[in-house]
């Protein structure tokens, strides 16, 4: 693991202070007992506000609680013996400016001796005083081998008979949670069966999603929807069929790099968002949708550390798909700014982070309009492809009813004059092709029959489409269209 690699690198050469952000101080701790269990020389000193110091898992007995009483313990510390010393959650005192200035005055100290300070917080601001003096690391979120460890660990434990391919199955499913909530996710499915054959992939899925909606900005969405079940955009289904295989191993090895993703713009209905869905179910990828109005917190810098939180859940999940809902609400560049700049901060930080993955993340951004996004989301590099979802043609309105109608009536659909149908919803978008045809089952289901091709023209008749209502907007985006700014989704 890099991480871990990093870390001992930075311990074996005594660096003496580093910063650690994490929310995983059992864990960080289990890899800095790995790092130093070869050495006998150099003990571990781990401290917290409540406890005070330990060593070897046993309270200290001249235990100091306050923070700078515990850095004055450390400054007295014998030269001649090598010792690391773990501050867990140490950093909200680090706004005090004695303890900054204890810490500045004890890294001469630390520089001339074999000790080492480890500083654990979930905050990534660092005083200015001690920028240059701290090394800074992230711990990452467990990766797939790591959890199959803790499974095979656990399962173990509990005599549990497990086949490798179940522990596989598991693991890729649990990507993106802590060692902890993956602790309680096992041992609560466990608690109800010690078969996990039949009902493993359901039960942790399952789990997975409470935690993920509880602990990040994220929710993940289980996909039956198909390419087939979208009328039209036959050129956005040729560009994603000819990247099906892009996370492949097969893929990997012949040097493609990950596709960065897609931006999806068009007028509201036209089936940017069930794309989405429509992709994860295709490539058999994790579906995790992104509510980007949630990343923005009132408390000053939050909304950065939301962001962060994000990014690191969805790398640990990968490979998967990002499914970022209409991303035009959040960064409309005609609002006001009077947010102190925490618009442009998290989009900074969005922006570079998707310029520079690496990771088999595929995002797919959605929007109603372009006109008020900021210049750096559309350029290229930040997505592969922008395609403009445009109404659909009456070849296409004709495919869009096929669909609808097959599903409510999958054995008599062809009975339906779907052909006039299409000609007669003329500027009505696939949403609104779906909505006639509920309103035209409600009317029938009311008179205790079943719904016509009447029913539904009664229906069209009744409903006026977005397209006539907000005629000026869709026909600007229309023409921008036209005029070669975007990739067109369909052929017709």
């Amino acid at each position: 693991m890099q991480f871990k690699a990093e870390l001992e690198l930075l311990i074996t050469s005594s660096c003496s202070l580093i910063y650690v952000l994490t929310h995983e101080e059992e864990r960080l701790q289990s890899m800095i007992e790995d790092i130093t269990a070869d050495d006998s020389r150099q003990a571990l000193y781990t401290w917290n506000f409540i406890e005070g110091f330990e060593v070897d898992n046993s309270v200290y007995e001249n235990t100091q609680k306050n923070p700078s009483q515990a850095l004055d313990f450390i400054e007295s510390f014998n030269v001649n013996s090598d010792a690391l010393f773990l501050l867990k959650d140490f950093n909200p005192f680090l706004s005090d400016i004695s303890i900054t200035r204890k810490i500045r005055n004890l890294s001469r100290k630390l520089d001339s001796c074999n000790h080492i300070i480890i500083i654990t917080g979930t905050d990534p601001l660092i005083p200015e005083q001690l920028k240059y003096l701290i090394e800074f690391l992230v711990l990452p979120l467990p990766n797939k081998y790591e959890i199959q460890l803790e499974l095979n660990r656990l399962l173990k434990l509990l005599s549990i008979p497990t086949f490798e391919n179940q522990i596989d199955i598991i693991s890729s499913i649990c990507q993106g949670l802590s060692i902890n909530q993956i602790r309680k996710v096992t041992s609560k499915i466990l608690v109800n069966t010690s078969d996990l054959a039949n009902t493993y992939p359901i039960e942790f899925l399952r789990e997975k999603q409470k935690y993920v909606s509880q602990t990040s900005l994220l929710e993940i969405h289980q996909s039956e929807v198909l390419l087939d079940d979208i009328g039209g955009i036959d050129h956005l289904k040729d560009w994603l069929l000819t990247r099906s295989n892009a996370f492949s191993e097969l893929s990997i090895n012949y040097g493609l790099p990950y596709p960065k993703g897609l931006l999806l713009l068009g007028v509201q209905g036209t089936g940017k968002s069930i794309t989405a869905k429509a992709i994860a179910n295709a490539w058999s990828l994790a579906l995790l949708r992104l509510d980007i109005g949630r990343l923005f917190a009132g408390v000053v810098g939050q909304s950065e550390a939301n962001t962060r939180e994000m990014i690191q859940v969805v790398e640990a999940s990968a490979p998967c798909i990002l499914w970022i809902d209409e991303i035009d609400k959040a960064f409309d560049k005609s609002l006001p700014g009077g947010d102190s700049g925490t618009s442009n901060r998290v989009l900074a930080t969005l922006l570079t982070w998707l310029s520079d993955k690496t990771t088999p993340v595929f995002i797919v951004a959605t929007a109603n309009t372009i006109s008020n996004l900021p210049s750096e989301i559309i350029r290229k590099g930040r997505f592969d492809e922008i395609f403009f979802l445009d109404l659909p043609s009456v070849t296409e309105r004709e495919k869009i009813f096929q669909v609808h109608l097959k599903k409510t009536r999958p054995e008599t659909w062809h009975r339906y004059n779907i052909n006039y149908l299409a000609k007669y919803s003329i500027l009505f978008s696939g949403a609104e092709i779906k909505q006639v045809i509920v309103e035209a089952m409600y009317l029938a289901f009311m008179q205790k029959r079943d719904f016509t091709s009447l029913d539904i023209l009664n229906a069209i008749d009744n409903i006026i489409p977005l397209a006539f209502t907000d005629n000026y907007n869709i026909q600007k985006i229309q023409a921008l269209a036209s005029s070669g700014k975007f990739r067109l989704a369909s052929s017709s």
